[in-house]
């Protein structure tokens, strides 16, 4: 049973990414069956402009038009809902592979196995990320569905390029999570850590626009090469999915390497 990680990690996770599917879908057709009310209503665009704007900016960056497609979905989902979501999701499960088997007292069980300590860990990667690309999936068919029920002119080939750099994105902070849960052994510090460089890395890119201080450093952030080329008007952006893909094998690189050193019979 213990053969394949992979398998079993995604057989592990299946209601929960059921429910997180579920919810998603839910949250992006009530969001969506708004969109005509906005469209409808262009003054919404000179509302939102007369927000403070650190407020705009925080939650919805540099999209304040609301009454197109494009405008609406990152400024409602995609800036700051959608990726919060996934980031959520992906630091939980990431920080689960690992760390949770050892507070749960299962690892030992896991590593007794003929599989190497290197392949646990890339096994146990690959099954979050597939879990996020499924996620995406779930997230790319609520909003093509609900594209269709109210009638918005969106592309959706703009809508699976979104969505898969949400998941991108979320992926990378899995990873993340892995390798601290690989480090630490600590189920709570990793998914707590990541998440505060998350948040950190978040407000970064929302309010660095904001500060010539913290503009230069703007695209340190992962939430800059999530966004910051539009992918859902644009399509993805090669240069910034590589820098998140990137961002994402060298985590793994470190969660390998620190579980393969780590002396777990101490």
């Amino acid at each position: 049973m213990l053969a394949n990680v992979f398998l079993k990690t995604l057989r592990d996770q299946r209601r929960s990414l059921m429910w997180w599917g579920i919810g998603l879908v839910a949250l992006t057709s009530l969001t969506m069956a708004f969109y005509p009310a906005f469209s409808d209503a262009p003054d919404f665009d000179e509302i939102f402009e007369q927000m403070p704007e650190a407020l705009t900016k925080m939650f919805a960056g540099e999209f304040t038009d609301l009454t197109s497609p494009e405008g609406f979905l990152n400024s409602q989902l995609f800036f700051f809902v959608v990726p919060l979501m996934f980031v959520i999701f992906a630091v939980l499960a990431g920080s689960a592979a690992i760390a949770g088997e050892e507070g749960a007292g299962t690892l030992s069980l896991l590593l007794t196995s003929t599989t190497p300590r290197w392949r646990v860990v890339v096994e146990k990667f690959g099954a979050v990320a597939v879990a996020t690309l499924a996620l995406a999936l779930f997230l790319w068919l609520g909003l093509a569905a609900g594209a269709v029920a109210v009638d918005m002119d969106i592309s959706l080939l703009g809508l699976a390029a979104a969505s898969l750099s949400t998941a991108l994105l979320a992926v990378a902070f899995g990873a993340f999570a892995l390798a601290l849960g690989c480090i630490t052994g600590a189920r709570g510090l990793s998914a707590g850590a990541a998440s505060a460089v998350a948040i950190a890395a978040y407000f970064l890119n929302a309010l660095a626009p904001l500060s010539d201080a913290l503009t230069p450093l703007q695209k340190l952030s992962p939430f800059y090469y999530f966004i910051g080329a539009d992918p859902l008007t644009n399509g993805l952006n090669a240069l910034h999915a590589g820098v998140l893909l990137a961002l994402t094998a060298a985590a793994l690189g470190v969660a390998v390497l620190a579980f393969e050193r780590r002396d777990l019979h101490g």
